[in-house]
């Protein structure tokens, strides 16, 4: 399937910004089962400055600076993406128990290995604390199969907490979302990960866009789409496993990746500093991911 991808960010100053230094993970990557066919990024007003480069996880990272007095700044990321039906046959390559798999993630000297551990950890935004722990625990009884017991884990989250735009933001602790049991794609992928950790599996957070279907009858909406979040597992037998606790299922076909890391402040699609401003600003996102043909 072939899609474009509109992502369109929108900052509003109470005063004049005099400059601004941001980063942004807005370019899709290229994956083996992913194709960026093209990509461009409109920032209004014009950087005096911009840069590419990867950053540790290889995710494409945008630096630009605006040096020049403005009120409002508008970034536009425009993408082509190919994306391909995922092979399931690399889930039916995971068999071994969740314990099993621990064991050989916390062992592992392998390259893929090595880099899978680092998902083992704290991150800035993610502990693995007793209450995850706790909550995380009755989908793993010893000797389960992995597969199973992320796969229950994932429905858990789905059909415990509600879908509540407005309840959380993005400095919203783990412990307040396991309290309150509302929030959006990113708090459930940050349950979602902290509770794999609690159980020593290697989890990382992965950003990107889901094309979402209208209700029948009716047509789909410019730019109610909006940014995605899931998770990936570690499985050394079948590597990266991506599944989506939001929907309550796996990331498969209409998932497209933008960036992986250990939590939502590796991959934020915008940051950064600004000089002046005022004491307020306001943020408008929208994006929008439809399918094209040929």
């Amino acid at each position: 399937m072939k899609y474009r991808v509109v992502h369109k960010t929108e900052y509003v100053y109470e005063e004049p910004v005099t400059s601004c230094h941001n980063e942004a993970h807005l370019t899709p990557r290229a994956l083996p089962r992913q194709r960026v066919t093209s990509h461009a990024i409109d920032i209004e007003p014009k950087p005096a400055t911009m840069s590419r480069r990867k950053d540790w996880f290889g995710n494409p990272v945008l630096y630009f600076a605006v040096q020049s007095a403005h009120p409002a700044l508008t970034v536009t990321a425009r993408s082509f993406v190919e994306r391909d039906d995922d092979d399931c046959r690399r889930y039916q390559r995971s068999t071994a128990t969740w314990n099993d798999v621990a064991a050989r993630t916390r062992a592992s000297t392998t390259p893929d290995g090595l880099d899978a551990r680092q998902f083992l950890c704290d991150s800035p935004m993610l502990s693995a604390s007793s209450e995850v722990r706790a909550y995380a625990q009755s989908s793993f009884p010893d000797e389960r199969p992995m597969l199973e017991a992320v796969a229950e884990l994932t429905l858990r989250i789905h059909a415990d907490f509600g879908y509540e735009p407005g309840t959380t933001t993005i400095a919203t602790p783990l412990a307040r979302v396991l309290a309150q049991r509302s929030g959006v794609c990113q708090d459930f992928a940050h349950v979602a990960i902290a509770s794999l950790r609690s159980m020593g599996l290697a989890a990382r957070y992965v950003s990107g866009y889901l094309e979402t279907l209208p209700p029948p009858g009716t047509e789909r909406l410019v730019g109610a789409d909006a940014s995605h979040a899931w998770l990936a597992v570690w499985d050394p037998d079948a590597g990266w496993l991506d599944f989506d606790p939001t929907n309550g299922d796996l990331a498969l076909g209409r998932h497209i990746t933008t960036a992986w890391g250990r939590d939502y402040g590796d991959v934020t699609p915008m940051k950064g500093i600004i000089f002046g401003g005022g004491t307020s600003h306001t943020a408008t996102v929208s994006v929008d991911v439809e399918p094209v043909a040929g």
